[in-house]
C-alpha cells in the first residue's frame, strides 16, 4: 500500500464519513497486548479504538468488506475499491483479501502530531486493518516496503514495545508511509513514525484511548443493534481540523451508525453534551394528518407538530451548533428550519418566530416543489387549527395589507379564499391614433383557505388547486413515502422528506456542496430513490434521530 494509496484511502473514507456512510465490527486484539472487553451496549464495538486517542477529532470503522457483497449490488463499492488500488501495483483478491479480517479503521488521531509550531498543523492519520492470518499480513507488509526499496525508498526500521516499525523516509516533505503489525490481529499504517508510538502507548496505557473516555461510552450504548458501521466524531475538534469556527457550543461528540434495512440503509446518531437540554417536543405515534393536503409530487417536506416551541426545544441547539459552524454566525435563528417562509420574511419583514410560530400549536406541514417558470419553488404551509389560529390568520392579512397588497376574498373551485394580492394597471395602443386600452394585472402573493381542520397557506392560486384538486393523490398516502418513513423509530418528531429526484434543484440552491458530494458519493447518489430524517428525541443529555436512504431495488 504506497503512500498515495494510503491518502486515497484515507480522502475517500473520509467523505464516506461527511455522508455519514461509515461501516463498522468487532475484533478482539490478540497478544502483546490483553483482549478488550468493549461497552456492552446495543450494537457491537470496533476493537481498533484502544489505538486511538482521546483527543482524537474522528474515527470511522468498516466491517468485513466480504460481508459488503448485499450493499454493493446496489451502491457499487467495487468502484471505489478499484480507485483506491489505481496505480498502486497492489492486487486485491491476491494480496489483501487472503489475509483482511472483519475491521478497517481509519481515524484522525490528532491535530499536530509532531507539535512543532515551524512547520504548521500536522494532523495524524492512523489505518488499523484487523487480519485473520497474521503470516500472511506480515508478508505483505514486508512485499510492500521491500517493492519501494527497489524504487529507490529510504527505509528505516525501528523497534517500539516489542513491535517492529517500518518507515519511508524517501519524501518527507510530502509526508510519509508507516507501518507495523500488532500482535495477530491488527496491521497498523500511518502518516509519521509518531503516530504509530502514539497508537501502541494508547493500548498500553488503557486511559489515554478512546474507549476509557465518557461520552464515547455513553454513545456507544447507543450503537444501533445489527449496525455495520459506527462513525465518531469529537465536534470541537473536528471544527478546528477542518478551519471552522465554532460559535455556538453545545454538544462535544456525535456518534453515527449505519445498517442495512429493508429498502435502504439507516443512519441513526446521537449527539452528546455535559449540559441540561430543554425538553424534547411532541413525540409522535404516526405521521401527522396535514400531510393529505400535500401533492404527492412535491419534493420537499418538513412535518410535526407545534412549532411554537421550536426555538426552545432540544433540537435548537444542535442546529443553531450546526450552522453556526457552517456559517460563522454566533446567532443563527431556527425558523430557517422552514426555508420557503423565509421568502415571506424577506419581502414582507415578518417575524416568522412571533408572527407564526407562535400560533402553530397543532400539527403541520411545509411542503416545496421546484417551478422552473419561477425562481422560487412552489410551496405549501399546512396548520392544524387551533383557538389560537384565528388571530394568527388575521395578524398575516393585516401584515399583507400594510404591505401594500390587497387582501381578497373570492370562491374558487367552490372553495372560499383568501388571497393576498398586488394590482398593477397595464396600457396598450393598436397604434398611435387609437386611445390606450387599460388594464388590470393581479399577482397572488399568498393564498389561503380552510379545509376541514386545517388552513391551508400557498405560494399562488395554481398551486391551491393542485392541493384541492388532487386530495387522493397526497403525501400521506404516497407508497414512497409509507416505505420511507417505515423503517424509522416510533414515537418520533415528525419528518423531513426529501424525493430525490423531484428536490434536487431545491437542495442545490440551499446547498452547494451537494453538487461535490454527488460527485465523490456517486453510486450512492445514483440508486437513491428518498431521504427521510426524524428526530427520536433523547434525554436531558443527549439528542437522538436517523437518516434513512431509501435505495432502488434494495
Amino acid at each position: 500500500m504506497g503512500r498515495s494509496l494510503f491518502f486515497r484511502f484515507l480522502a475517500a473514507n473520509l467523505i464516506m464519513l461527511l455522508i455519514n456512510f461509515a461501516v463498522f465490527s468487532q475484533t478482539t486484539i490478540a497478544a502483546p497486548f490483553s483482549a478488550s472487553k468493549g461497552i456492552r451496549g446495543g450494537g457491537e464495538q470496533p476493537s481498533a479504538a484502544i489505538f486511538v486517542s482521546k483527543q482524537a477529532p474522528a474515527m470511522v470503522s468498516i466491517l468485513n468488506p466480504d460481508k459488503l457483497q448485499e450493499l454493493d449490488k446496489q451502491v457499487d463499492i467495487s468502484k471505489l475499491r478499484a480507485g483506491l488500488l489505481e496505480n498502486s501495483g497492489i492486487d486485491y483478491r491476491k494480496e489483501i483479501q487472503p489475509w483482511l479480517g472483519d475491521e478497517i479503521t481509519l481515524a484522525v488521531t490528532s491535530l499536530d502530531f509532531d507539535r512543532d509550531p515551524d512547520n504548521g498543523k500536522q494532523p495524524g492519520y492512523l489505518l488499523a486493518v484487523a487480519t485473520k492470518a497474521p503470516e500472511k499480513s506480515r508478508e505483505f507488509l514486508q512485499l510492500l516496503f521491500s517493492k519501494r526499496v527497489l524504487a529507490g525508498a529510504d527505509l528505516n526500521v525501528e523497534e517500539y514495545a516489542g513491535i517492529k516499525i517500518i518507515a519511508d523516509y524517501s519524501q518527507p516533505e510530502k509526508g510519509m508511509l508507516t507501518g507495523a503489525v500488532v500482535g495477530d490481529k491488527f496491521v497498523l499504517f500511518a502518516n509519521d513514525p509518531k503516530v504509530l508510538r502514539e497508537a501502541i502507548n494508547n493500548v498500553q496505557a488503557p486511559d489515554l484511548n478512546l474507549t476509557s473516555e465518557h461520552q464515547y461510552q455513553e454513545a456507544a450504548k447507543q450503537i444501533s443493534k445489527g449496525a455495520f458501521a459506527i462513525a465518531f466524531l469529537n465536534l470541537p475538534n473536528v471544527a478546528q481540523w477542518q478551519g471552522l469556527k465554532l460559535p455556538v457550543q453545545t454538544f462535544d461528540t456525535q456518534l453515527v451508525s449505519l445498517s442495512l434495512v429493508a429498502k435502504g440503509l439507516l443512519a441513526e446518531t446521537v449527539a452528546l453534551t455535559p449540559e441540561e437540554l430543554p425538553l424534547a417536543s411532541q413525540q409522535l405515534s404516526k405521521p401527522v394528518a396535514a400531510l393529505e393536503y400535500v401533492p404527492a409530487d412535491f419534493g420537499v417536506a418538513v412535518s410535526g407538530h407545534d412549532l411554537s416551541n421550536l426555538s426552545s426545544s432540544n433540537l435548537a441547539p444542535y442546529w443553531q451548533q450546526l450552522a453556526g459552524a457552517l456559517s460563522g454566525k454566533s446567532e443563527v435563528s431556527t425558523t430557517n428550519f422552514v426555508q420557503p417562509l423565509a421568502e415571506i420574511q424577506n419581502r414582507w419583514g415578518v417575524n416568522l418566530s412571533t408572527d407564526i410560530f407562535q400560533w402553530v400549536k397543532d400539527e403541520y406541514a411545509v411542503a416545496l416543489m421546484s417551478n422552473p417558470q419561477q425562481k422560487n419553488p412552489d410551496w405549501v404551509f399546512v396548520v392544524g387549527k387551533t383557538p389560537e389560529t384565528s388571530d394568527g390568520i388575521s395578524h398575516l392579512d393585516d401584515i399583507a395589507a400594510k404591505n401594500g397588497l390587497n387582501v381578497s376574498s373570492f370562491t374558487f373551485d367552490k372553495q372560499p379564499i383568501t388571497a393576498w394580492i398586488q394590482l398593477a394597471a397595464t396600457t396598450t395602443k393598436a397604434d398611435t391614433k387609437a386611445k390606450p386600452s387599460f388594464s388590470i394585472e393581479a399577482q397572488a402573493y399568498g393564498v389561503h383557505t380552510t379545509l376541514g381542520n386545517y388552513e391551508i397557506f400557498t405560494s399562488s392560486l395554481e398551486t391551491m388547486h393542485e392541493v384541492i384538486a388532487t386530495k387522493d393523490n397526497n403525501l400521506l398516502e404516497s407508497r414512497n413515502f409509507q416505505k420511507s418513513i417505515a423503517t424509522l423509530p416510533k414515537p418520533n418528531g415528525g419528518y423531513i422528506y426529501l424525493d430525490w429526484a423531484n428536490s434536487q434543484d431545491i437542495l442545490q440552491k440551499q446547498l452547494p456542496i451537494l453538487k461535490l458530494l454527488k460527485v465523490v458519493a456517486k453510486p450512492l447518489f445514483d440508486n437513491l430513490r428518498s431521504l427521510t430524517i426524524s428526530s427520536y428525541g433523547g434525554d436531558i443529555h443527549s439528542l437522538k434521530g436517523g437518516v434513512f436512504f431509501h435505495l432502488d431495488n434494495l
